[in-house]
């Protein structure tokens, strides 16, 4: 595996990225190209390390450790080394559907995972992955398949999300009709609206896949959510088994005093808005929903509110802040923190990244807890009120927030933009299909064979275990339409 001592002759190298204040000025992906020479001496970091954690994909003090696909990931990239790219691809779809995605939006837990990251930089595995599934669209080794042969069967797949595409490209394969049904004006879920443009492109990568997909012969009818549009019934009587693939998308809201204010908005309407915004020339931008020549605040940190926060500088906000009520992490490691664990260190994210750019300064303020909005006397929202807190052990062990006196603070603000995560299956479905619902409000399933409650419906996703990660959909996707596989041979 790898070249021997390749750890210690090669440092770890990922590819430059355009200057944060040129790339802001545009929405295209900012990834400068990398030179096959690099890309194979970073795959020579990887070597035989015994018993490797980056593909395992355990869940270690609550957080994935390792690759929840379970990549084969020191297989490909000895091959990125020997130059075997179009087997280094063949080993990659082996386990991942859609590469071009997570190569590009997974937060990496196989890296933290990797035995180098003990102490020297991790293998570049998240742009070794990038470097192989890009070389096969270029080289056209990604092309569509069809099936020789047709099962008879018919599954309806609702959701055009990660989960809800990886599944109907198994069940495609395996012979099956498949029909996916997709609310939205366009197909791919969040991938398409949920992540802005700069951070997955979504005519060169989202529908890149969509249209393989479509030639291989799957059918995508978009514009119709199951539940309004069409009873659930009828897709029950029509085919012979339904996946749900519905995500999670019940926000979290924030209310304290002030919140019937105009100008506060979730994140993912704010995402959502903008992407139409840019994808389709006749759609107008609602201005309230404009960071233009606004100081923009964003509750909640993560991936949602980095991708805020760049947003927001692309359409030109005076000022943008990033509130966490959580402390600020440590810049290492702490000792309940140990490999192969996710490490929970500071990073500084392409949002921050151009935010220093543009403002001068890290826009994350953290323990900070929101405690009143307050409007304008037409009802729009100028102002929120802040006072910091310290985190302390209660006396059921549990860490609580407490208020420091005197640290209340008052920040203008025009726009603010919740993204604070996400608290289960919107109601639709639900109700549509009669769905058990387990304590999370997720649809209750049994995980391993990803059926409801009712005969011939299954769930996977975000909508069976909550918010996650991209990598996780895929997974879920993968192995319910395996058992949906089982459930129509049977």
């Amino acid at each position: 595996m790898g070249k021997t001592g390749a750890f210690l002759e090669y440092e770890r190298e990922i590819p430059e990225e355009c200057l944060a204040e040129n790339r802001i000025k545009n929405w295209q992906e900012f990834k400068l190209p990398f030179s096959e020479e690099s890309a194979r001496r970073q795959g020579a970091r990887c070597m035989e390390c015994g018993t490797p954690f980056c593909h395992s994909g355990l869940l270690l003090n609550g957080m994935v450790s390792g690759c929840p696909l379970n990549n084969l990931i020191p297989e490909w990239n000895d091959l990125i080394y020997r130059g075997l790219w179009k087997e280094a691809l063949q080993r990659l779809l082996l386990s991942n559907n859609f590469p071009e995605f997570t190569s590009r939006v997974c937060p990496a837990p196989c890296e933290g995972a990797c035995t180098l990251g003990m102490n020297d930089e991790p293998v570049s595995i998240k742009n070794n992955e990038y470097q192989i599934i890009e070389r096969g669209f270029r080289e056209g080794w990604i092309k569509a398949k069809p099936p020789a042969n047709r099962s008879g069967e018919k599954i309806a797949i609702v959701g055009s999300g990660p989960s809800g595409l990886a599944a109907a490209d198994q069940l495609n394969k395996a012979g099956h009709t498949v029909v996916v049904y997709e609310k939205e004006d366009r197909i791919g879920g969040l991938l398409m609206y949920g992540i802005p443009n700069m951070k997955l492109s979504k005519e060169k990568v989202v529908q890149r896949r969509i249209d393989i997909m479509r030639d291989e012969g799957i059918m995508f009818i978009n514009n119709m959510e199951v539940g309004k549009d069409i009873p659930g019934k009828s897709l029950q009587r029509e085919f012979d088994a339904v996946l749900l693939c519905g995500g999670a998308g019940k926000t979290r809201d924030l209310e304290i005093e002030g919140r019937e204010a105009k100008g506060i908005y979730f994140a993912l309407d704010f995402l959502t808005a903008n992407t139409k915004n840019l994808l389709n020339p006749g759609y107008k931008l609602n201005p309230h929903l404009s960071a233009k020549n606004k100081d923009v605040i964003i509750i909640g940190g993560g991936d949602t509110g980095t991708d805020c926060l760049a947003t927001s500088i692309r359409q030109g906000a005076k000022s943008v802040v990033q509130l966490e009520i959580m402390p600020e992490p440590p810049q290492n490691r702490l000792a309940n923190n140990q490999w192969p664990e996710y490490p929970r260190t500071l990073k500084v994210d392409y949002g921050q990244e151009e935010a220093i750019a543009v403002y001068g300064k890290d826009p994350r303020e953290y323990q900070t807890m929101s405690k009143r909005f307050v409007a304008d006397k037409d009802g729009k929202i100028k102002e929120l009120h802040t006072v910091k807190v310290r985190w302390e052990k209660s006396s059921n062990s549990k860490y609580k927030p407490v208020e420091i006196r005197g640290s209340e603070k008052v920040w203008p603000a025009q726009l603010v933009l919740l993204a604070m995560g996400f608290v289960g299956t919107e109601d639709t479905l639900i109700k549509e299909f009669t769905l058990n619902q387990d304590a999370s409000s997720n649809v209750k399933v049994e995980y391993g064979d990803f059926k409801t409650n009712v005969e011939g419906v299954f769930a996977a996703g975000d909508m069976r275990r909550g918010q996650s990660l991209v990598a996780w959909a895929i997974k879920e996707g993968r192995q319910a339409a395996e058992e949906i596989n089982r459930y129509l041979m049977d």
